[in-house]
């Protein structure tokens, strides 16, 4: 990771550009800055670019999924203290538990509660 961590900086891996765009235009409407990665795999490479103070993990992707991307995340020691939230449509709880097994911090649901993903920021984000 490159550069100093802004507070506002997320990473967002979302695969469907009108979830990414709405929730941009939410997250920026808050003064989040928005880096958007539209698989896992250009997620990660960014992660190796730039430095972010949390990221936004859509759980289904092409590719490599999202869990294990979380998963890559938690096993390189530069990176895996990163708070990740990770973003899903599927909220039966075994694959909530499974998503948690991987290594998020926490999950939110789609559609999003954009209250909800405020509050969750500011709880995880260090000011």
């Amino acid at each position: 990771m490159a550069g100093e961590v802004s507070g506002k900086a997320i990473l967002m891996v979302e695969d469907n550009a009108d979830n990414a765009d709405l929730a941009t235009w939410m997250l920026e409407d808050a003064d989040y800055d928005v880096t958007v990665a539209p698989t896992a795999e250009a997620g990660l490479a960014l992660l190796n670019e730039n430095s972010y103070a949390i990221i936004l993990m859509d759980i289904s992707l092409p590719g490599m999924d999202g869990k294990d991307a979380i998963r890559a995340i938690r096993d390189d020691p530069r990176i895996q203290e990163m708070p990740i939230i990770a973003l899903t449509a599927h909220a039966v709880l075994n694959e909530r538990d499974a998503i948690m097994a991987s290594g998020a911090n926490c999950i939110v649901t789609k559609p999003i509660d954009e209250d909800l993903l405020l509050l969750k920021l500011e709880e995880m984000i260090p000011s």
